[in-house]
């Protein structure tokens, strides 16, 4: 068999294993679900064992139909930041931190009030917003409130490095996760002056190495071979943050490329030759290899609205043996501008930080009249997500040409041309569906050898699935009713935003 490339992407309650040609073509998948806990109000966790259970699985599925020596190399890719925390031997101390936990957030607001410019000097290193579950004040936390098990700390990774970490018993992290850590955009890395804002200098020795995304950071120890079924010593790379992976695996790791990637969150992007920070303390600025980078702005929560509406507005569905084709349907079978009703998609327990920051935001229908029923209500959902995308592109004064679409969002074509007709721009679907997975394949291509550079791997194995044009005669109708959605966000805003904070009208 010729030689394959296997990629891990450890989303936020999913492991994933995909397997590839050189060429980039995926030729197996497997997934399987981890359970999130929320022991405390806001909280988020992770159980370390169970996730490494869950890739073990997945490794074990994918090469059912191939053998570990046929497998050349490994990449990681998974959702970032949080806090896993192990001892000298390797075992976890507690419970892992994902991205979206919101324990430190009491901290963060003491530290603003302190000094009002604390959250802009942070964005000023780094570029992004900084969220509640980023490691360095989960780090914070942890050290004042679990002093017992910090004591017993070795090493703070994110998901992906624990993942790897299993895999090779070596410790290290990669740029794309340093640099939102937070750390320093610039330098894709870590920051001294951000570890002193944060009080962390002292506790330095917890933060892993940062190797290059490319860089071969370990190999398959004995003990994991004999649990996964891969070939002992076979070349692990450092890897990349989900949002990095899925940008290279889908062919848009090139200056001008926008990306929307609609999964779990809903992330919208333009990737960049040099580091941007306007609009000053707004959005996000993730580290890219090959020494660029991707400023975005980002809806926290993206397709987990149409589980919440399958879930709460359409439980008959359920049963059905495809409920999100039906919840599809029931959409499409509503005219758009879904008769006036508005959906704002801000469904998450910290709030929004694109096209504003506030932690206080959260979801709501509005305009509701009673000629509208449950089909314009869900196609509200839907055609919500739509305009929240485009809020985000008109966050960052971009106008892209075409947007390449990836994540669980792109699978529909309904959603893909809703899409393009809000945006009234072409979209572009990628082949393959595990995006994330393949980017982490795509480093390992390029660690050893088989691509010159990271850039080049995702050039030469880009490969689009469908297209789709806007329909110039839906254009008044969604310019009206993105009208009435940014109303409504703009309304919602003035509530929650700070006293003294300008909307967005």
């Amino acid at each position: 068999m010729p030689p394959l490339l296997l990629g891990l992407d450890a989303g936020t309650s999913v492991i994933k294993a995909a397997l590839f040609g050189r060429d980039g073509r995926q030729v197996a998948a497997a997934a399987r679900r981890t359970l999130v806990a929320h022991p405390a109000p806001s909280w988020s966790e992770s159980d370390p064992e169970a996730a490494w259970s869950a890739t073990v699985a997945v490794i074990r599925e994918v090469l059912a139909g191939a053998e570990g020596r046929d497998v050349a190399a490994i990449g990681v890719s998974g959702a970032m930041v949080g806090a896993w925390v192990i001892d000298a031997d390797g075992r976890p101390v507690r419970p892992g931190i994902l991205w979206d936990d919101g324990r430190s957030q009491p901290w963060i607001e003491a530290m603003q009030a302190r000094d009002p410019h604390f959250l802009s000097r942070i964005f000023a290193s780094s570029g992004s917003v900084m969220q509640q579950g980023c490691t360095l004040p989960v780090l914070h936390w942890l050290l004042d409130h679990e002093p017992e098990a910090m004591a017993r700390a070795d090493c703070v990774f994110g998901c992906k490095d624990f993942l790897r970490f299993r895999l090779t018993g070596r410790r290290a992290t990669d740029p794309t996760e340093a640099a939102v850590a937070p750390g320093s955009a610039v330098a894709q890395g870590r920051s001294d002056a951000v570890l002193d804002l944060f009080g962390l200098q002292p506790h330095r020795r917890l933060l892993p190495p940062v190797l290059p995304c490319e860089a071969i950071a370990g190999t398959v120890t004995a003990a994991a071979a004999a649990e996964t079924g891969l070939r002992p010593g076979t070349p692990v790379v450092t890897g990349a943050g989900d949002v990095a992976a899925s940008v290279i695996g889908s062919g848009g790791l090139a200056p001008g490329s926008a990306c929307t990637i609609l999964g779990t969150t809903c992330l919208n992007g333009i990737v960049l030759p040099s580091p941007s920070f306007t609009p000053p303390d707004l959005g996000l600025l993730f580290s890219l290899p090959d020494r660029m980078w991707l400023r975005c702005m980002v809806n926290v929560a993206g397709t987990s609205n149409l589980d919440w509406c399958l879930r709460s507005l359409c439980p008959d569905l359920a049963a059905v043996p495809d409920p999100y084709a039906a919840l599809e349907a029931l959409a499409a079978a509503a005219e758009p501008g879904a008769g006036g009703a508005v959906y704002l998609p801000y469904l998450s327990e910290v709030g929004i930080i694109a096209p504003a920051v506030s932690a206080a935001a959260r979801a709501q229908f509005a305009g509701l009249a009673p000629s509208q029923g449950r089909a314009e209500l869900v196609r509200a959902v839907y055609e919500g997500l739509a305009f929240a995308i485009r809020d985000c592109f008109e966050a960052m004064d971009a106008r892209p040409e075409t947007v390449l679409l990836s994540g669980g969002g792109g699978r529909s074509a309904f959603w893909s041309q809703m899409i393009a007709d809000v945006l009234d721009l072409p979209v572009e679907i990628p082949a393959g569906t595990e995006h994330g997975a393949r980017g982490a394949a795509l480093l390992a291509a390029t660690g050893i050898g088989w691509y010159p550079s990271v850039g080049e791997a995702s050039r030469r194995t880009r490969a689009i699935r469908r297209s789709h044009r806007p329909d110039p005669a839906l254009r008044p109708r969604y310019d009206a009713a993105f009208r009435r959605y940014a109303a409504h966000r703009d309304a919602l805003l003035r509530m929650t935003l700070p006293s003294g904070t300008s909307d967005l009208s």
